[in-house]
């Protein structure tokens, strides 16, 4: 084991499952159990739970649970040993000597080490006659040297080697530089810096470390950006350049853009809620993040084509989630007798604060916006083509949940294509129940299918023989409920289980027993692969009975054995049955502790 057991115990007990969500989740305490919004998903109602009894949570939509390393793991996106460490801090315990996964944890730490001195590096870069061309760079930006020092911004030198020399010099390794994605190796094996001849953006998360770098160039040379790749401390699907800035702000909402410049220009304006993406649309992880920080967003994205599809993107991401959205759309500016597109940057420099300011307080919602994306696309002028705009923006109106809203925004639409508000007012009411039609549909289909309801979620996780797998779930919901009813369990072995994962759990529930050890959550969290986790903390959510729970368990080990010994018989009478258990047991029930 990674952690002896006694720590992860004292752990636990001193970081209360309610006390930690709470700190990401508004928890409302519902009988016996806290519920809220699930952090992990998109959702209006609430089905994220959190026992104090059992010191676990679950969501009864994505499926997720666990203890409260679990929680922290999928939460602040750390390993078993990294999530194990923020909650020692936490609670102020020293993690102990005997620790054998530390080595990763100081290598994540070194990484964290070498970026923060890589931005130190760039930083100093900028203020020396080196760094003229950058600074000359941000002049002609309007950046103000205050502002690129509230964001660490740096040069990387017109040299191949200059970081790669100095970061050895301090102390690091070629194989550390590579593994932070600062300088890259050709094919002969020479290594060289990453970023040459660029202003340089250190990318910093919400904890205030250094986890990646952008750099942009300073002429017309491409590529125009290029940002640090994926490494063991950077992900960019999680990470939002600002965020660690914008956290602190006094605005009730927060702006998402599309790059770092415009993220600096709205700051250095006085609109310190701005924050990017890092070259990817806006992802789920990233919407996790927000929601611990606002419940509206303003989405500010260019007004090219390519905006416009952005903006459309995180629309239906957003869609049924508990954010309340709005759309701010830039104005082209005209420009030598043309209407040409602009940025953020290009809008605060030709408009001035003020003017984003009035933009900003009348963004319209996100409805507004499809609609208008709709009727760009249709001549509505043309009776076919305004059947046809009927057609599609009444199946957008009826996506509406609220039913006042569909009758505004059908009237407008009505207005829009000419038509009587009646008319449209039938075409949204025909498209709202063809959709409630097919959502009944798919509900029927799987409330009839009873077996594909008992199924796990995860793919890794299906069960081959269902009715041994219901009961081996039985057996497992006891012995976490009754330790004495391990009494009961001395001729069930784990492999005559019919689900590996059931038998893997079965198994170090039974080692602890029998070694005198509590079989806790957080035990099951050191040994599970997370999505394994997962599914264990799901079957515990399932009713089961202590009355007469010796008859129960009786009975759900002469189904488990019963099954194993038909199995067997199928093995032996069928090749490929025995194929396959052959190479069930090769594979074996033990899993891999979290790296």
């Amino acid at each position: 084991m990674a952690f002896p057991q006694q720590f992860l115990d004292e752990l636990t007990a001193r970081s209360d499952i309610v006390d930690v969500v709470s700190a990401y989740v508004h928890l409302t305490k519902k009988g016996n159990n806290y519920f809220g919004l699930c952090p992990f998903h998109n959702e209006k109602t609430g089905s994220f739970s959190v026992s104090p009894d059992k010191q676990i949570f679950y969501c009864f939509g994505c499926k997720k649970g666990g203890g409260v390393i679990n929680f922290i793991m999928e939460e602040e996106n750390l390993s078993f040993r990294d999530a194990v460490a923020f909650l020692a801090k936490r609670a102020n315990l020293e993690l102990p000597e005997e620790d054998g996964d530390r080595e990763a944890g100081q290598k994540r730490q070194r990484l964290l080490d070498l970026n923060r001195a890589a931005a130190q590096f760039y930083y100093q870069n900028l203020q020396s006659p080196q760094g003229a061309a950058v600074a000359a760079y941000l002049n002609r930006r309007k950046i103000s040297r205050r502002t690129a020092t509230n964001f660490g911004l740096g040069a990387s030198l017109d040299s191949w080697d200059s970081l790669l020399t100095a970061m050895l010099q301090k102390g690091f390794t070629k194989a550390e530089l590579l593994a932070a994605g600062l300088v890259v190796q050709n094919q002969q094996g020479r290594l060289y810096d990453k970023f040459r001849n660029r202003l340089m953006f250190p990318v910093i998360d919400v904890r205030g470390d250094v986890v990646a770098f952008g750099g942009r160039v300073l002429d017309k040379s491409e590529p125009k950006y290029m940002n640090t790749s994926e490494t063991m401390v950077y992900s960019k699907r999680r990470v939002l350049y600002g965020m660690n800035l914008a956290k602190k702000s006094k605005r009730g909402n927060i702006i998402l853009c599309e790059g770092n410049i415009d993220v600096i220009t709205l700051h250095q304006a006085g609109f310190d809620n701005a924050v990017a993406s890092m070259g990817t649309a806006l992802t789920v992880e990233q919407i996790r993040l927000l929601s611990r920080y606002t419940k509206e967003l303003v989405l500010c994205y260019d007004n090219d084509e390519a905006g416009k599809n952005a903006t459309q993107k995180a629309i239906d991401l957003l869609n049924n989630s508990e954010f309340s959205v709005k759309v701010l759309q830039l104005p082209r500016r005209l420009e030598n007798g043309q209407y040409v597109k602009q940025d953020v940057d290009d809008f605060i420099k030709f408009h001035g604060r003020e003017a984003f300011e009035a933009l900003l307080t009348g963004s319209e919602n996100h409805i507004e916006f499809r609609m208008d994306a709709v009727a760009a696309k249709y001549d509505l002028t043309d009776d076919r083509q305004r059947v046809a705009y009927a057609e599609e923006i009444s199946g957008v109106i009826a996506s509406l949940a609220n039913a006042v809203e569909r009758e505004v925004y059908a009237g407008r639409a009505a207005e829009r294509a000419g038509i009587s508000k009646e008319a449209m007012e039938l075409e949204v009411k025909r498209a709202f129940r063809q959709r409630a039609s097919r959502e009944r549909r798919q509900l029927e289909r799987t409330s009839l299918n009873p077996a594909a309801q008992l199924q796990p979620k995860e793919r890794g996780c299906r069960y081959t023989d269902l009715r041994s797998a219901m009961a081996e779930e039985g057996v497992i919901r006891l012995l976490t409920r009754d330790s004495t009813l391990f009494d009961c369990c001395c001729q069930l072995r784990p492999e005559e289980f019919s689900s590996p994962l059931l038998g893997k759990i079965y198994s170090i529930l039974l080692r602890c027993h029998q070694s005198g050890q509590q079989g806790g959550v957080s035990l099951l969290s050191q040994e599970l692969e997370r999505e394994e986790m997962n599914h264990f903390t799901g079957l515990l959510q399932k009713p089961e009975s202590m009355a007469n729970s010796r008859q129960a368990m009786a009975d759900y080990i002469a189904i488990i054995q019963d099954s194993c010994r038909a199995r067997s018989g199928a093995q032996e009478s069928d090749p490929l049955v025995a194929a396959q258990e052959k190479y069930k047991a090769k594979k074996g029930y033990g899993g891999k502790p979290h790296e």
